[in-house]
């Protein structure tokens, strides 16, 4: 892709693995700068290193999400470092499995704001930058707010605040030419998703069961496919698409798992 990125200045929040790892790449390889947040100092400074291995710049710093301090911390070190910021990708979060029955007021607050809560920080305090770039904001979701999954009602409840926040953040900031739209995902092999599947009993048979419901080619979707989907929505080539929530699923989410 040819996306006029270059030298853009682009959050990701959670960079250092999985799907905000695969954004990371594919926004270096379009010749973007991706500014990295997350709470693991040895995680961020490998994905850098990958990142500059592959012939791309990245940076990063620490911050621990869940904190409002280091939220806004992050924010301001990004300025200080760059001059600007082009893009917010609210990636961050975790599934959790807070759920109903299991569940407590101590760890449904907490979940709330390892997933949803940054999401707000992130953009409040990115959103001086963001009025001075016209830059665009990007959610990552989970079709667990559709679907429901058991057993997870803080993070579904997060991913149904993630939607919301995306279609209210589009109409406040119409007036600044700031577009938001959120990429939703489904089934996408992640280290998070592995680390879940090998903690079941039989987890071969349980990802064979998984990929067969998927209607487009049974497989899972890729952190590239993702990334690129996210990517696209941050540049000028979606110029007119704001408000949306996007599904890379295969048609997981939406096409009858009988096909």
């Amino acid at each position: 892709m040819n996306l006029d990125l270059k030298d853009k200045v682009i959050i990701v929040t959670g960079g250092a693995k999985g799907i905000g790892l695969g954004i990371c790449k594919v926004l270096a390889a379009e010749g973007a700068i991706p500014f990295i947040i997350g709470r693991s100092e040895a995680d961020n400074l490998k994905a850098v290193r990958e990142i500059e291995a592959a012939g791309g710049i990245a940076k990063y710093t620490q911050g621990e999400l869940t904190n409002p301090e280091d939220c806004e911390k992050a924010v301001k070190q990004v300025v200080a470092e760059c001059g600007r910021i082009d893009g917010l990708i609210n990636n961050a979060g975790v599934n959790d499995g807070v759920g109903l029955e299991s569940g407590n007021y101590e760890s449904f607050m907490a979940s709330l704001h390892k997933n949803l809560v940054h999401y707000y920080l992130m953009a409040q305090y990115a959103l001086p930058e963001l009025k001075k770039s016209k830059g665009s904001i990007v959610n990552i979701g989970s079709k667990t707010a559709d679907t429901g999954q058991g057993n997870t009602s803080a993070y579904a409840a997060s991913n149904g605040g993630r939607n919301a926040l995306t279609r209210e953040w589009a109409v406040e900031l119409l007036k600044y030419g700031i577009r938001v739209n959120a990429v939703i995902v489904a089934e996408c092999y992640t280290p998070l998703y592995e680390t879940w599947i090998k903690s079941l009993e039989n987890p071969e048979q349980k990802l064979k069961e998984i990929t067969a419901k998927i209607p487009l080619e049974n497989r899972m979707t890729t952190t590239e496919e993702i990334a690129n989907m996210v990517v696209f929505l941050l540049s000028e080539k979606s110029s007119h698409t704001t408000g949306q929530l996007i599904y890379v699923d295969g048609g997981y989410t939406h096409l009858d798992r009988s096909l």
